[in-house]
């Protein structure tokens, strides 16, 4: 079975607090994107094995990988007799704060719910993929979504934001770990995310762009200064928006003008390893 995984970018994220457990609770604008690495699930009949490969060196092929402990949750409480072969077709950057591995793990929830007739809601694949990853709930719906908690409470929304995005991320990236691990919430950015959500349903473009924001830019700045060189190259190329997203190091760029994303697009990708043109994904794209 062939699924695509999609990306994610956060228009708003607000640490709002740190909780006593260690993890923080957050509010979030979350929005899908048309890049998506593709993931092949195919069933070992008889053998409740996971069988790993992917186009990566980089990725681990073993209990480490988010797709693994994903297959793993399933055969082991739905006592699934049978295992996985999954193969992994990387597009999305590995510690961009796109979500590519939640993303990946979405995906391979979808297609074992369906290969093996168990018939969950998307709703308990949510659930289940939350005790994995906290972007994993999303990534199940991959749509528009005002975001609380660590990740696991969605509140969907309709949102067609006609913009046109320049994803670009500098060689190195950022460990969301360390990311939150420096985050000084009396200094960084608390944006507006309830206000960008009314103003994406109402299509109040002036009140949206105003409203992108990123608590955990402060510190992936400090962690990974390229960010910002990338962030002040954007601007002054003109786009109405540039932002990091989630713990970065990615960061994007909206524009209506076709002539400005191929000009960026040009001179991004003789700096850096990572440039590329997308959109924002449809609720019913496939």
């Amino acid at each position: 079975m062939k699924v695509r995984a999609y990306a994610k970018v956060n228009l708003a994220l607000d640490v709002v607090r740190r909780r006593e457990d260690g993890f923080h609770d957050l509010e979030m604008i979350m929005a899908p994107i048309f890049l998506h690495d593709l993931i092949l699930v195919d069933p070992i009949y008889n053998n409740p094995v996971i069988e790993i490969s992917a186009n990566s060196r980089v990725i681990p092929l073993d209990e480490r990988n988010i797709v693994y402990k994903v297959a793993k949750l399933l055969i082991d409480r739905f006592e699934i007799p049978h295992g996985v072969k999954i193969q992994i077709y990387k597009h999305i950057p590995m510690q961009a704060g796109l979500a590519g591995g939640s993303a990946d793990g979405a995906a391979v929830l979808r297609a074992m719910n369906e290969l093996f007739n168990l018939n969950l809601t998307l709703e308990q694949l949510a659930t289940i993929g939350d005790e994995v990853g906290s972007d994993i709930p999303f990534c199940i719906y991959q749509q528009f979504a005002f975001v609380q908690g660590k990740g696991e409470n969605l509140e969907f929304f309709e949102a067609n934001p006609d913009y046109k995005i320049l994803l670009v991320k500098p060689r190195r990236g950022v460990s969301t770990k360390q990311s939150f691990g420096t985050l000084n919430l009396e200094t960084c950015a608390h944006p507006d995310c309830r206000k960008m959500r009314e103003a994406l349903v109402n299509n109040d473009e002036a009140t949206f762009l105003s409203c992108l924001g990123n608590s955990l830019e402060e510190p992936s700045l400090k962690l990974v200064p390229e960010i910002q060189n990338i962030k002040d190259e954007l601007e002054a190329l003109g786009f109405d928006g540039v932002l990091m997203s989630g713990s970065g190091s990615c960061v994007f760029a909206l524009t209506k003008d076709e002539d400005l994303l191929e000009k960026a697009h040009s001179e991004m990708k003789k700096k850096y390893p990572f440039v590329l043109r997308t959109r924002f994904k449809q609720q019913n794209e496939k």
